[in-house]
């Protein structure tokens, strides 16, 4: 089972969520939180494998919500195709977001994109993503020491990843099998200590690790 929190402040939209995504047998919803103050509370009583989050809450928003619950996958839940809210958000650690105005079928499949540690962004909004990056970032950091721990072929489909190339894209790039570019991904993510794919675009562009 899949098991996650819906955080949102309206009971309404809370229990459409829940409807859609414990129709499909193997997702389960756990816990409910009506502002970002109480889903890091409900998060820490049912420790779910995933949190929906909304961005637009009372008393602590979905960004800060998301930034306290930095060992939990969040999927943004917004009314906003794209603005600084979302992009903010993916920043602290959000894996991905997804409209309000989504079909069920694209709902249950960005659950299970993110649970499985992939990202729920397309390319175009991983390109948003970098460009808001380094304009907030105008000075990036020192790579950490664990990047050196990469190998050679790591750190290019590292570099891929970071330009918003699917697996299949990097498959193409590299002439490698898409099993062996996810065997790639997954060591990579592990050596450098993070969750997914966007973590490890937000990874390569703090750094300046492209330049």
């Amino acid at each position: 089972m899949i098991r996650i929190v819906v955080a949102d402040d309206q009971e309404m939209i809370r229990s459409g969520l829940k409807t859609i995504l414990e129709a499909e047998g193997d997702i389960e919803v756990v816990g409910e939180a009506g502002d970002g103050e109480a889903v890091v509370d409900v998060v820490k009583r049912y420790t779910p494998d995933l949190v929906l989050m909304d961005i637009r809450m009372p008393k602590v928003d979905g960004i800060e919500a998301t930034r306290r619950l930095k060992d939990s996958k969040v999927l943004i839940l917004t009314t906003f195709h794209l603005d600084e809210y979302v992009l903010r958000a993916l920043v602290a650690g959000a894996s991905g977001f997804l409209l309000k105005d989504a079909t069920s079928e694209q709902l249950v499949a960005a659950v299970r994109a993110v649970y499985s540690g992939d990202s729920a962004l397309s390319k175009s909004v991983t390109q948003t993503l970098v460009r808001f990056i380094n304009q907030n970032n105008k000075d990036p950091l020192p790579p950490p020491p664990r990047l050196s721990e990469l190998t050679a072929r790591e750190l290019e489909v590292l570099m891929l990843i970071a330009k918003g190339l699917s697996n299949q894209e990097i498959g193409s790039e590299l002439f490698l099998s898409e099993a062996t570019v996810k065997t790639h991904v997954s060591k990579l993510l592990y050596k450098l200590q993070l969750r997914d794919r966007v973590q490890a675009v937000v990874f390569v562009h703090k750094y300046g690790i492209l330049s």
